[in-house]
């Protein structure tokens, strides 16, 4: 599903410094690998140049048989809304529309009829425990009730990557255990590979591998 082949990324300076270099890894669909590492070694950076939102300096990118090197800025975009899902450690949930429509954004990108975006919003809400809230508005909820909504707008278009970066670096122990358990849980019944960015080894636990990701690549974490 995700081929890395040797993938260097050095920080724009100035001076330019190198981030990571050496970067390889391989990710079957259904797939959940953890990446840990020091602050600042460029773990979000490596989730940007995996969603094509960042060019490497070096190394080639292939996401579902498909080498992003070769895309211009159109042709990527059109591969993120296809075939990637994002949670982010911010949330990203638009305020002004109601649960249902902020789960249904990724649909209406893809071209998807209202009525059948909502629908379908509604079940992904579900599944992550919020159907009865569908009408509710992002004030009303908690910070881990965000985070699900985050979770099931993320999976709404069945992504075949799911990339997560720290998404709950924002939450309390309680709260972070049970996204993370949620998160497993729907990208295994989903059969999406997942490669989550975080801090947190307590986070990456419910990873089937977890990675440090160093200047010179990643290495399996001791």
């Amino acid at each position: 599903m995700l081929s890395l082949h040797d993938l260097a990324r050095r920080f724009p300076g100035p001076p330019p410094r190198p981030l990571f270099a050496g970067v390889n890894l391989e990710l079957a669909s259904g797939e959940f690998v953890a990446i840990i590492g020091d602050s600042g070694v460029g773990k979000s950076t490596l989730l940007h140049c995996i969603a094509g939102l960042d060019r490497p300096d070096a190394g080639r990118v292939v996401v579902d048989g498909v080498d992003l090197m070769t895309l211009d800025d159109d042709g990527a975009t059109i591969l993120r809304r296809q075939k990637l899902g994002f949670v982010f450690q911010a949330f990203h949930i638009l305020p002004w529309l109601d649960l249902a429509a902020n789960v249904a954004l990724p649909l209406g990108l893809l071209g998807h009829g209202a009525a059948e975006s909502r629908r379908q919003a509604t079940a992904m809400l579900d599944a992550v425990g919020l159907g009865d809230r569908a009408a509710s508005h992002p004030r009303e909820l908690s910070g881990g009730e965000l985070q699900r909504v985050a979770i099931a707008r993320a999976l709404a278009h069945s992504p075949k990557l799911l990339l997560a970066d720290e998404p709950t670096g924002n939450l309390d122990p309680d709260n972070a255990s049970r996204v993370l358990d949620l998160l497993a849980t729907q990208v295994r019944q989903r059969g999406a590979a997942c490669i989550l960015v975080t801090h947190s080894r307590r986070a990456a636990a419910v990873a089937d591998r977890v990675l440090r990701l160093t200047a010179v690549g990643l290495v399996p974490a001791g």
